[in-house]
């Protein structure tokens, strides 16, 4: 509901969404939230905020206003040393002069009505009228005091909340905006302090920040005061919840990535601006466990989607935990101002070979972009004029402060900071492409080194050595012709799932387990499964790694599940086919204890791997741990859209044993409609087809094998190489005798091998043999769609 613009000071109770220019975004977001959310549990700490009428009579009076004005009309924003010495110059004025007495009486009342008399810690925070816009975050532009005490304190800190209306990077990131400086006004809010120094705090979006999918909410967590999360300074945990699972009472937590937290913000000694807080490491032990339980992050999401849906948008929300009664309190609310905004239909797609490059350092990837240049390394923000354009910006935080010189790097990289973070916020806004979190990035990189930052292979971003050329691709998926088939993805990396839900897809053909087990685990199974009787140097290796989790056998598991169960999520609504793993020997021996278990073959490509693993003595143990994961995905998350692949099956009789198997592990063919596929990539598959289909679903043609096979060839070999050609027409005629097999028994036949992602007139040919769906790699999927749309319509 509206309030009075004459007011000095109001409650938050008495505010609403649509008192934005009376008491800015945030401010009215709390009292929207406060007022409507309430019953419907979203729990929002109560206080008092300061108007915009009560600042511009402040300026007004004061004489500031024009002052003000006459300074900010002739700076060049771009001058980073100018908008310094301006900046500094106009706070000061502001917390030199005294409040207007019937603004600093209504406070003095309004604290004391909230206080009851006791002596309470509350966070100053700031809200200009021109913030949380739904085309520009204002994100961390002014600030926020926390663990205030006493009115006096909190006083000083509504100046000084004033005062950061002009703040450098507030001062250039509204001229670059394009809104008037005399058009904004900021409003201070006094809220009871949520005691979350021992507990937690963090930041949750109502959708992924990197590619914009809308079906999970995805939260940032760190210990302390939330500070740290919201300006970088600390690597956070991450996690996925899945919306539609919370919404049908499922597990619904579907990532979990444990950050390095190696500091936190707690209360400080004093309740003065000064000295309110300071900053502490956390304990080894801290570090290594989740900073949330499951139950906190369903609590958390709950809280997400119930303002998400009051809103009608995609919401960026500040959370608090009290470390005193375990209550998660929610203390800012706004849209989410970047990836809800881009138009889903347009796709642009950065791609790079990197298949030479030398990566010197990585982190987190923010903005599903590329950049190079030369490396700039600034310490302070005295060194922003080192930063030219194009350069990359490397340092060990960022902060909005540097907005002014974000915008001119082609990329940017930092030791600290999470995916959340206020200056990724702004990387994300400006398009520029950034790393986080990298650790020793400082370190690691040169200055004038020539560097190239990519952030569009999935959440890793990784900083290779000199500028590598790539390309930019932008399609819309409107202009997609139909096709007389289905065209499937192979997606082995559940960190770019979300991002390949935009293109034009029926499902995942092929999931590859051993990429998520060499990606998200990096263990050999039978390892964890024998912690007790590994050398110390590898047992402490695992143990580093498994960190947060219950035991190396649920950590196996647990990441098993959030890889499978991220992939379901993103394609909630189509198949995914996830083959069991099929690891070669000497792949496994790669793994951390690998070595101790793994045979020496001279050709793992025809050896100990596929089906055969699976029914042996020595590995039935392993295999049971995957079989233990999909049945969670399926029977306790209800992910029912995930389908099961085995591959290479050498004999019948193995076909038998593996179905037999993965029944006796609760994953009974055609119960809950479980589908059970089988890799068609032996030439004896082809010709014994209609044997081996009474024992599955139908086929999924692996070309890449079969034609190795068929032409009796190494295809890692460089001798033999260019004989390598699935078009061969001894392999065509088994495609023939496999799609035809499948066909007279009305089962699936699809085909996911490379054969056609490198050559479309593969792909044709098979779709005038019938064959129901080609699974294709995702770089290669418009290309391939054209096409076929081409040679269609001739």
């Amino acid at each position: 509901m509206a309030a009075q613009s004459t007011a000095l000071v109001i409650n938050l109770d008495q505010l609403g969404k649509d008192d934005i220019e009376m008491v800015g975004g945030k401010n009215a977001s709390l009292g929207e939230m406060i007022s409507h959310l309430s019953d419907l549990g979203v729990s929002v700490p109560g206080g008092f905020a300061t108007t915009s009428n009560a600042f511009n009579r402040f300026l007004t009076e004061t004489g500031l206003l024009d002052k003000i004005n006459s300074e900010l009309k002739t700076l060049d924003v771009n001058d980073v040393n100018k908008l310094a010495v301006t900046g500094k110059k106009i706070r000061t004025w502001i917390i030199e002069q005294e409040l207007p007495k019937d603004l600093e009486q209504e406070v003095r009342q309004s604290f004391e009505t909230m206080s009851g008399g006791e002596d309470i810690a509350v966070a100053v925070r700031s809200s200009a009228t021109a913030e949380d816009l739904p085309d520009a975050s204002f994100a961390g532009q002014q600030e926020t005091f926390l663990n205030i005490r006493g009115i006096d304190n909190v006083l000083i800190a509504i100046k000084e909340v004033f005062a950061s209306l002009y703040n450098d990077r507030a001062i250039s990131y509204r001229v670059h905006k394009g809104f008037e400086h005399e058009g904004v006004a900021l409003s201070a809010a006094v809220q009871r302090m949520v005691r979350s120094e021992t507990g937690a705090a963090g930041v949750m979006f109502t959708l992924d920040t990197e590619s914009g999918f809308d079906q999970v909410v995805f939260i940032t967590s760190s210990y302390g005061l939330g500070e740290m999360v919201v300006q970088g300074a600390v690597n956070p945990d991450e996690f996925y919840i899945s919306k539609r699972l919370l919404a049908d009472g499922k597990p619904s937590v579907i990532r979990r990535n444990l950050g390095s937290k190696h500091k936190k913000m707690i209360y400080g000694d004093e309740g003065s601006t000064a000295k309110s807080v300071k900053t502490v490491d956390v304990e080894k032990q801290d570090r290594m466990q989740f900073s949330l339980s499951t139950e906190e992050l369903t609590s958390l999401a709950k809280q997400a989607v119930t303002i998400e849906k009051h809103y009608g948008q995609a919401m960026d929300i500040e959370w608090a935990k009290d470390g005193d009664t375990n209550e998660i309190f929610i203390v800012q609310a706004r849209p989410e101002t970047v990836k809800s905004r881009q138009d889903s239909n347009v796709m642009e797609r950065y791609i790079i070979d990197t298949t030479n490059a030398k990566v010197l350092c990585e982190g987190r990837s923010i903005g599903q972009r590329i950049g190079s240049g030369k490396v700039r390394i600034v310490s302070n923000l005295n060194e922003m004029d080192k930063v030219q354009e194009g350069d990359v910006l490397v340092s060990d935080m960022t902060d909005p402060d540097w907005e002014p010189v974000m915008k001119r790097a082609s990329a940017i990289i930092t030791n600290r900071g999470g995916r959340t973070c206020h200056a990724a916020i702004i990387a994300r806004e400006l398009g520029v492409p950034a790393i986080v979190g990298c650790g020793n990035a400082t370190e690691l990189l040169v200055d004038g080194q020539d560097v190239t930052a990519s952030c569009a292979e999935g959440d890793t971003g990784f900083i290779y050595e000199s500028q590598i050329d790539f390309e930019v691709q932008t399609n819309s998926v409107e202009s997609m012709p139909e096709l007389a088939f289905k065209v499937m993805m192979n997606v082995g990396n559940p960190d770019r799932a979300f991002s390949f839900t935009q293109m034009p897809n029926e499902g995942i053909g092929l999931a590859r387990l051993e990429f998520i087990i060499n990606r998200m685990i990096g263990v050999h199974p039978k390892a964890l499964l024998n912690m007790n009787s590994l050398p110390r140097e590898i047992s402490q290796a695992i143990n580093e790694r498994i960190a947060g989790y219950a035991s190396p056998v649920d950590f196996y598991v647990d990441k098993l599940v959030e890889g499978i169960s991220t992939l379901a999520v993103a394609f909630m609504d189509q198949p995914v086919i996830v083959r069991m793993s099929d690891f070669k020997s000497n792949e496994y021996a790669n793994l951390l204890g690998g070595k101790l278990y793994e045979p020496s073959e001279e050709n793992p490509m025809l050896g100990f791997r596929g089906a055969s693993r699976y029914v042996s003595d020595n590995f039935r143990d392993c295999f049971e741990l995957e079989c233990k994961a999909l049945k969670r995905v399926r029977d306790e998350m209800g992910l029912t859209n995930v389908e099961i692949m085995i591959p290479f099956v050498r004999t019948v009789d193995e076909a038998a044993q593996v179905i037999e198997l993965l029944a006796k592990n609760g994953l009974k063919r055609g119960e809950n409609g479980l589908r059970v596929i089988m890799m068609c990539e032996l030439p004896t598959n082809a010709l014994l087809a209609e044997e081996f289909l009474e024992h599955f679903d139908g086929f999924s043609i692996g070309s890449n094998d079969l034609t190795q096979l068929t032409l009796g060839l190494d295809r890692d070999s460089g001798i033999v190489s260019h004989l390598f050609d699935e078009r061969d027409p001894a392999v065509k005629k088994l495609l023939s005798m496999a799609i035809d097999a499948c066909r007279k028994q009305n089962k699936y036949v699809g085909i996911c091998g490379q054969g056609p992602s490198d050559h479309p007139d593969l792909a044709y040919w098979l779709m005038e043999q019938g064959i129901s769906s080609v699974s294709l790699n995702p770089d290669s999927v418009l290309d391939t769609w054209f096409f076929l749309a081409g040679e269609e319509a001739k």
